[in-house]
């Protein structure tokens, strides 16, 4: 039996925006049609439940940390990314039923804000048992550090063993950053990702101190390694930015993630987009008001046609797991049409995370999750509004 629900906007994604949309829908929550209002009426369709707002599909989150989300309320904002490190660093080791709970909650948020796929960030195999059982699609990024080259045989060990642990769920073994890992381990990750195909994943310019880092060897990174005691010595800046040192490192026919670009610069994005094939830029702006008080040049970012994606990052880092949160906080730094926002929060994630086949869009075929978003009319134009409700 198909059941039949609309909106004043119905937004595919994939298709131009319907007034007054229809969607048809089996007992799973399975796509089975889209109709215009006209060829509903044509069809003398019937009990067609009506909503007021706009209705698009489940949102995509691309950049999650599922592993950090005992560490809500724990940092202070505003600290700055290198002591946001040190205190992770500090706070992340606690009991496993602490952190599962945890993990289990940040789950159930992330469902009831309408979230069906999920990027994430790994460090070891204890996510697992709730991705398993999760309706959500997930997707595990096994993040490598190691910034002394005599470790990279080491560390790459250690996350093969981890990925083996995963057993047969989506997974890519992916360098944390550029500044927690070394030349050699960069060389030997892509070696890993060239044999095994897949996606990749980097935090990128999420700092400042990244930066001046890797042009002069200078800034509070300097201070990060002293704390986890790193001779450092061996270490010769670069002369040019993080993303201009290590992007020629990555294997550049991978679809690859850029997570944050905080503090990427126009040079930065043309370098990148002229030698890279397949590259997606992450926006997680709560995280970033979160940490450093400051966001990406997103009207930059936008204006250089960037296929852009949304993140959480993790609630060590964010007040809530919410995409949403995420486009409200856009809508209110920058003016970007709410088609644009959408397309991010859903269709680019999805393509990425390569499940555009079962969300991403509203198309027949699919179970891609329905959220209805409030809208408002300013100037003419529909305006994302202050609230959503998952419907399915």
């Amino acid at each position: 039996m198909i059941s039949y629900l609309s909106a004043d906007y119905v937004y595919p994604v994939s298709a131009p925006v319907l007034k007054n949309g229809v969607i048809g829908l089996d007992g799973h929550g399975r796509i089975q049609e889209v109709l215009t209002a006209e060829e509903a009426v044509a069809r003398q369709i019937g009990d067609i439940v009506h909503h007021h707002g706009l209705l698009v599909p489940g949102f995509v989150n691309t950049h999650c940390h599922l592993e950090l989300s005992h560490l809500k309320g724990k940092i202070p904002q505003h600290t700055g990314l290198n002591r946001f490190v040190q205190e992770v660093m500090k706070l992340r080791g606690v009991d496993e039923y602490a952190i599962n709970l945890a993990m289990l909650d940040a789950d159930k948020e992330m469902l009831a804000n309408g979230i069906v796929a999920v990027g994430d960030i790994a460090n070891q195999a204890v996510s697992k048992t709730i991705k398993r059982a999760s309706p959500q699609y997930y997707h595990t990024f096994l993040e490598v550090m190691g910034f002394n080259p005599a470790t990279a045989k080491a560390s790459i060990e250690r996350a093969l063993e981890f990925k083996q642990n995963f057993g047969d769920f989506p997974i890519s073994i992916v360098p944390h950053a550029p500044y927690s890992v070394s030349e050699v381990l960069f060389a030997e990750l892509k070696q890993v990702a060239e044999a095994g195909g897949g996606l990749l994943s980097i935090h990128n310019q999420e700092t400042a101190d990244e930066n001046l880092f890797f042009m002069e060897k200078t800034g509070a990174f300097l201070k990060l390694y002293e704390f986890l005691g790193l001779d450092i010595d061996f270490y010769a800046p670069s002369g040019k930015s993080s993303l201009q040192t290590i992007l020629p490192y990555l294997a550049s026919g991978l679809k690859t993630l850029l997570v944050h670009n905080t503090f990427t610069g126009k040079e930065d994005v043309q370098f990148a987009e002229a030698m890279h094939r397949n590259l997606y830029w992450c926006l997680c702006p709560n995280a970033n008001l979160y940490i450093e008080n400051k966001l990406p040049d997103v009207d930059m970012l936008r204006a250089e046609g960037l296929k852009i994606t949304l993140g959480t990052d993790s609630l060590a880092s964010n007040t809530l797991l919410s995409v949403f949160a995420e486009m409200q906080t856009l809508k209110k730094h920058f003016e970007i049409p709410v088609e644009e926002l959408i397309q991010w929060a859903t269709w680019n994630g999805a393509e990425f995370l390569g499940v555009e086949d079962r969300c991403g869009s509203l198309e027949a075929g699919k179970s891609p999750g329905i959220n209805l978003l409030d809208y408002t009319i300013r100037n003419g134009h529909i305006a994302l509004g202050a609230g959503m409700k998952k419907l399915y």
